[in-house]
């Protein structure tokens, strides 16, 4: 696929088959092995959870029981980027792989940490479909690479500081099955690492082309068919999901699931909470709202009054 093919804006996408080819030529074969499963579950397989931890996904998996085998499980590909995450990641990788999906390809590219998190990844090897550590052009360069390698029918990515909760993959994947949508989408809780206290959930209202410029879509809750995806706009710091919905979403067959599918860590180096990464996300919002791209909303303040009254109108119906 072309660049021209699936840019209609004058912003610099990268070409994935490239990325792809440059894979292929240094040895990595293409379709990657799916990941590594088991009929009786993956959790007596891995390695022993950390001292002190318990429960999801520490202790507890998805029962396989709950894929039917009359069903074809549609192929699933999970791309996590990362850098220096040494505190979080083992919990993202074991959320992934515990889901015990039977038709998972999970990639896992870090940026060359210098923390540990190499020797986390590492210990997961035989259950990942392929990982690297070694210096990359930040996230959207990661996630990138991870999608130049992907085979799945359907893609989402997970942050190596977030996790996805229990039965995700389970419900995200029914939902593609009965539906025949092209993005699904659920709720995402936000934990508090200092307090260990989960912030009260923001439920997600209907997405709407009206609305489209508004950000809402919990991007470690959203998962899309690999017919519509589109590259990550590398140029962007922070606000990348944000941007890839604008093109991703608008116009497709959505279906929202109402309630929590992961876990988005808050934590002081997070690029939300971080006062440093002001200026970047500044800088981002600048770029989305240039002429070459989006442009500027020049119905904004009606577009957020309009929401407003909407967002009002589900609590008071208790439709959110």
């Amino acid at each position: 696929m072309t660049q021209a093919t699936f840019n209609p804006l004058k912003i610099k996408l990268p070409d994935l088959a490239a990325y792809r080819a440059a894979f292929v030529q240094k040895g990595v074969a293409y379709p990657l092995a799916a990941s590594a499963s088991r009929p009786e579950g993956l959790l007596q397989h891995l390695p022993i959870a950390l001292e002190g931890k318990s429960g999801w996904p520490w202790t507890a998996e998805v029962s396989p029981a709950q894929y039917d085998q009359s069903i074809r499980w549609p192929k699933l590909t999970i791309v996590t980027p990362s850098y220096n995450q040494a505190g979080f990641i083992e919990e993202t990788i074991r959320a992934v792989l515990l889901q015990n999906y039977p038709n998972l390809e999970y990639i896992v590219i870090d940026g060359g940490s210098t923390d540990g998190s190499a020797g986390i990844i590492k210990k997961y090897e035989p259950w990942l479909s392929y990982w690297q550590s070694q210096k990359d052009g930040g996230q959207g360069n990661a996630i990138n690479l991870g999608f130049s390698l992907a085979s799945g029918e359907y893609h989402a990515w997970i942050n190596s500081d977030d996790y996805y909760l229990k039965g995700t993959f389970a419900k995200v994947a029914r939902r593609f099955l009965s539906t025949r949508a092209q993005f699904v989408y659920g709720y995402s809780l936000d934990l508090d690492t200092a307090s260990q206290q989960f912030k009260k959930p923001a439920k997600v209202l209907p997405f709407s082309d009206y609305f489209n410029r508004l950000p809402g879509l919990p991007q470690p809750s959203c998962f899309w068919a690999a017919a519509i995806h589109q590259p990550i706009w590398e140029e962007l710091h922070c606000a990348l999901d944000y941007e890839l919905w604008l093109r991703l979403v608008k116009g497709r067959k959505r279906s929202r699931i109402k309630e929590p599918l992961s876990v988005a860590n808050s934590h002081a180096d997070a690029k939300t909470s971080d006062p440093k990464m002001k200026e970047k996300w500044l800088h981002d919002h600048e770029l989305i709202c240039s002429p070459e791209a989006h442009g500027p909303v020049p119905d904004w303040n009606k577009i957020v009054f309009i929401n407003r009254l909407r967002l009002k109108l589900y609590r008071w119906l208790g439709l959110n």
